[in-house]
């Protein structure tokens, strides 16, 4: 079966979060289940930087404000479409936003034209290959959709994969002619959402199936709550709406075989860990302390993370004896909390502002457990990868963090198969306990050796994540 995955990022060409990773693994995984997938791009500088001797599949003379060619070839592993349009793509800045910061204003255009070349690809643009499913992801892709039902033309079948339900994509309705859209489109039953153009609405209107990453983030987003103003949409779609857990690449996130570690190790040289745990110490100038329980943050400092909670939870932290690791970056105020932490509690609280793929993995690799606060999350891949590493993830009971770890209940330490920590509601008080959970478990080391070695048999790859994508897609091709 041939499928069309369109997504404004893909690892590792370009990656800002959680969905290149996503749009990265899954081709490969499919391929096993008789899947082939091609993946449409933006032409990105990187992404025309690795992309291997193309074929220029076609040509547009003008396409959303100038030329623009459509090329054909390979790049990271990854057979792929790249739509080559300088004056969209070819900027300095993010894949979203400038230099400043800002988002860049023209992105309703760039990204409704990499939704229109997706659509004319499923439409039969180039013969020789038609898609019998399209996959857009997120709300960058999620005009794709409406294109195909404003063409009445026959199209193929349609999934709209949500990473994310925060990020919309909402954009004046004077826009409207500028991207294409037919006037009778800008009504409740079309595009409109709240007076806007709304990306991600118009792609959970028109797609024959809408998937998110976790079954728990599927029903957590068809309630109010959870919902973001869309709940009323997404609940109107019924059982076409449906959870499907994100894996990680085994390959990359393998403890046995990754260079990017100080010692390598499995279940079985568990103790290898120790090697990895004093790098990142040094690293993070953090106190050579063997029994501390070496606590770990990799993420988005930001309120969605929980970010907001860490700084009150360093007390109960540093009182139950344990050290704290921080990665990431997000907000300015967080950051600065985060560094006035480190630098109030030299030894025990280390940080580095930024992302660093090889910190990562070291952290993964030697960390003894990992926070994960968020007030909301539709899979998370940190707490997959923490799993697969041996460090016991701290999470809230949200999204796909409930769905991928068991709580360390009595219940589940007494049938062996706890491998995580988890807290509801999130909040300072119930994280902060939490931690004190988890460093009393640190400190029964049978139990947190079993802890570990159920993490590190939990099966967090794409494997079973591809049968189920495979299956849907036989479905809506039929």
């Amino acid at each position: 079966m041939e499928v069309l995955s369109v997504a404004s990022e893909a690892y590792p060409l370009v990656k800002t979060g959680g969905l290149a990773d996503v749009a990265g693994a899954l081709p490969a995984a499919l391929r096993a289940e008789g899947v082939h997938v091609r993946t449409l791009l933006p032409g990105y500088p990187p992404v025309l930087a690795a992309l291997g001797p193309a074929e220029s599949a076609w040509v547009f003379e003008d396409f959303f404000g100038g030329p623009a060619r459509l090329l054909a070839g390979t790049a990271g592993g990854l057979d792929v479409f790249v739509l080559e349009a300088p004056h969209l793509y070819d900027r300095p800045g993010g894949l979203y936003a400038g230099p400043d910061g800002r988002d860049f204003p023209d992105n309703a255009r760039r990204f409704a034209a990499l939704a229109r070349a997706g659509a004319d690809i499923a439409l039969g643009l180039l013969p020789a290959w038609r898609p019998a499913v399209v996959q857009a992801h997120d709300w960058q892709a999620a005009l794709l959709p409406a294109y195909l039902e404003y063409s009445g033309a026959t199209r193929p079948g349609t999934v709209m994969t949500v990473h994310n339900l925060a990020f919309q994509g909402q954009f004046p309705p004077a826009l409207l002619g500028a991207l294409g859209l037919p006037p009778h489109s800008f009504s409740n039953l079309g595009v409109e959402y709240y007076g806007f153009i709304g990306f991600l609405k118009a792609g959970l209107l028109f797609a024959d199936r809408v998937t998110t990453v976790s079954p728990t983030y599927a029903a957590e987003i068809c309630t109010p709550e959870g919902g973001m103003g869309l709940d009323g949409l997404l609940r109107g779609r019924g059982s076409a709406v449906s959870g499907i857990l994100n894996g990680i690449d085994a390959a990359i996130w393998n403890p046995a075989a990754d260079a990017l570690l100080a010692a390598t190790f499995t279940a079985t040289t568990a103790a290898r860990r120790a090697a990895n745990r004093a790098a990142v110490q040094a690293r993070l100038g953090l106190a050579a302390d063997a029994a501390a329980p070496l606590f770990a943050v990799i993420t988005r400092l930001t309120w969605q993370k929980g970010m907001d909670l860490l700084p009150g939870a360093i007390a109960t932290l540093l009182e139950a004896g344990g050290q704290l690791a921080v990665l990431g970056n997000g907000d300015a105020p967080l950051e600065a909390a985060v560094r006035a932490a480190a630098a109030a509690h030299p030894g025990r609280v280390g940080c580095s502002i930024g992302y660093d793929e090889q910190l990562a993995h070291l952290i993964q690799g030697g960390a003894d457990a990992l926070l994960v606060p968020s007030r909301f999350e539709p899979c998370g891949l940190t707490q997959l990868c923490a799993l697969r590493y041996g460090t016991v993830p701290v999470v809230a009971r949200v999204g796909g963090l409930a769905d991928t770890v068991i709580d360390a209940s009595p219940v589940a330490l007494a049938s062996g198969v706890a491998t995580g920590v988890q807290f509801a509601p999130v909040s300072a008080d119930m994280l902060a306990a939490a931690i004190r959970r988890t460093a009393a478990l640190y400190r029964q080391p049978a139990a947190w050796q079993r802890l570990q070695a159920n993490g590190m048999a939990t099966d967090v790859s794409w494997r079973d994540p591809a049968r189920r994508y495979a299956a849907l897609f036989a479905e809506i091709a039929a």
